[in-house]
């Protein structure tokens, strides 16, 4: 079963986040948009990279009234330690998420059972806890966040104009469609 358009399951865990530790829940997450991007471990390879590419776009995500959320299977006390030695997740200025029970990562449906880690997963989730996007591959294919940023601005504009898709490769501020039977056979 797809989990496209399903409430996102009811959690609470701890996280680091701009020098404390702070307890995120779904319930925390309602009201804004969020992204949720699962890597499979602190102080990895790729992972630091990733970190690195979300806290370069951070202020595009605000900007569009969205939290990012990193989640791996560490504790955030590890968060901790990743953010204050890693140049690169030390740009990190939204909350790192511990999974140590594993419970987001079977949640959402990346936990890899032989390894205890997580795919590399990523969650657009309206303000109602909805998910509306996601995108789940093998860990060693990093991802760039402009596409994650791009389905999130999709996500958003179909959320505010019912009635309206958007086509392939769609950038803010490009035509949509308004399906119709008209259309049929002629795109």
């Amino acid at each position: 079963m797809s989990l496209i358009n399903t409430q996102i399951p009811e959690f609470k865990a701890q996280a680091f986040h701009n020098g404390k530790f702070v307890e995120v829940s779904n319930e925390s997450m309602k009201g804004k948009w969020s992204v949720v991007i699962f890597m499979p471990a602190a102080f990895t390879f790729n992972c630091p990279t990733e970190v690195e590419d979300a806290a370069d776009n951070y202020a595009e995500f605000q900007k569009m009234g969205a939290e990012v959320y990193i989640v791996t299977t560490d504790t955030h006390f590890s968060h901790k330690v990743w953010h204050e030695t890693s140049p690169a997740v030390g740009k990190a200025q939204f909350p790192l998420v511990g999974d140590p029970t594993h419970t987001l990562t079977r949640g959402f449906d990346v936990h890899i059972d032989a390894d205890g880690l997580a795919y590399r997963g990523t969650f657009v989730i309206n303000p109602d806890g909805i998910i509306k996007t996601l995108e789940i591959h093998s860990n060693e294919i990093a991802r760039d966040v402009k596409e994650t940023l791009r389905k999130l601005k999709a996500a958003q504009y179909t959320a505010a104009h019912p009635g309206e898709v958007c086509p392939a490769k769609w950038n803010e501020g490009a035509k949509t469609i308004a399906p119709s039977l008209e259309l049929v056979g002629k795109i």
